[in-house]
């Protein structure tokens, strides 16, 4: 794999990058050429909490994973561990999905748990009336629910609003 590896307000040193290097390459058993596949590693300080951000973008779908620990080196293990258990959890649904298509990225030869199919168990029909920004997260507050799709008078478009980790507000606009 190949890395950008990057501090945000913080200095990357040469054992740092060579931990990451080693811990990520971990999952070098997992893709056909490694080789090809870039890494973008980013690391944030902030308080007392060291948070590892990685985004491995392959053809058809990107891996993501972000850990926070008060010891970066412990952040590291839980991303990779985190990382793997994304690609082994999905192995099955991946492989079904793109059973036709070549993922030269990616490589199904490892063994995995039988696991459940994930089933749909609730469908909702929802009528939305025409709102703003504020008045969607005020109903998303009302509702206590973590997201709230709604028609966006501001952007004339269907949009999701979500409550971010940090306890902000982000939004998605279906345009």
């Amino acid at each position: 794999m190949n890395y950008t590896i990057r501090g945000d307000k913080l200095a990357v040193t040469k054992a740092i990058k060579n931990y990451i290097e080693e811990k990520l390459g971990r999952l070098d058993k997992y893709y056909e050429n490694a080789s090809n596949i870039n890494c973008k590693v980013v690391i944030r300080s902030k308080n007392n909490l060291q948070t590892i951000e990685v985004t491995i973008p392959l053809n058809k779908f990107i891996l993501r994973a972000e850990e926070s620990h008060q010891d970066l080196y412990a952040a590291i293990d839980l991303v990779v561990d985190k990382l793997e258990g994304q690609i082994r959890k999905n192995k099955t649904r991946l492989k079904k999905r793109y059973e036709k298509v070549e993922i030269p990225e990616l490589s199904f030869d490892f063994d995995t748990e039988e696991e459940e199919d994930l089933k749909i168990v609730k469908r909702k029909d929802v009528d939305s009336k025409p709102m703003d920004e504020e008045e969607a997260i005020l109903q998303m507050e009302l509702l206590n629910h973590d997201f709230f799709v709604f028609k966006n008078t501001d952007e004339e478009c269907v949009s999701v609003i979500y409550r971010r980790k940090d306890n902000k507000f982000g939004i998605l606009n279906v345009k």
